[in-house]
């Protein structure tokens, strides 16, 4: 099997054994280092999260892997950069079919945290009353009460059995009433 070097790099999972996680990467580094790839494997990262956790009386902050026996690559796929990869101590193929490397969706690196999610810049302020365009609330109205631009989302009280509701809403389901 042959790779003709990818035009833009892009996010590869290797699978490992067990526990080999830092060796791999440490020791595609080195490969990386000593045939002067730094310009074809771009970054190598064991996604990991803070555990707090409490031993024998003691609150202890650790790293706990999230995906163990997985290694996620950025790099522009070819044939040097496989065979290097591949013949890695403690790499035991690409993750995909039949071992061929297929590089992660771009929803998948959000969801790994390996990709920031766009900054979406609300239209939207505290105050402007909207009206809700679609979903099970459509044609209700009402004032902004908070915007919450990270999750994409505002609170709006809206008017229902004669009682005021906070609900939020995704930007995509309201529209600025004029």
């Amino acid at each position: 099997m042959t790779y003709e070097r990818t035009d833009e790099p892009h996010w590869y999972v290797l699978h490992t054994y067990s526990g080999y996680e830092n060796r791999v990467k440490d020791g595609i580094e080195a490969a990386i280092n000593n045939r002067d790839l730094n310009d074809e494997i771009l970054e190598i990262r064991i996604p990991t999260r803070e555990v707090v956790e409490n031993r024998d009386g003691k609150t202890v902050v650790s790293e706990k892997k999230l995906f163990p026996g997985y290694v996620m690559v950025r790099m522009y796929l070819s044939d040097d950069v496989w065979y290097l990869i591949r013949n890695t101590r403690g790499v035991t193929g690409f993750v995909g079919p039949e071992a061929k490397p297929i590089p992660l969706k771009e929803e998948e690196l959000m969801n790994m945290g390996l990709m920031e999610r766009p900054q979406v810049i609300p239209e939207f302020e505290v105050g402007d009353i909207i009206t809700v365009v679609n979903g099970p609330l459509e044609g209700f109205s009402g004032p902004i009460e908070e915007v919450m631009p990270g999750q994409g989302k505002v609170r709006v009280n809206v008017s229902m059995f004669g009682r005021q509701t906070p609900t939020e809403f995704e930007f995509s389901q309201i529209k600025k009433t004029t």
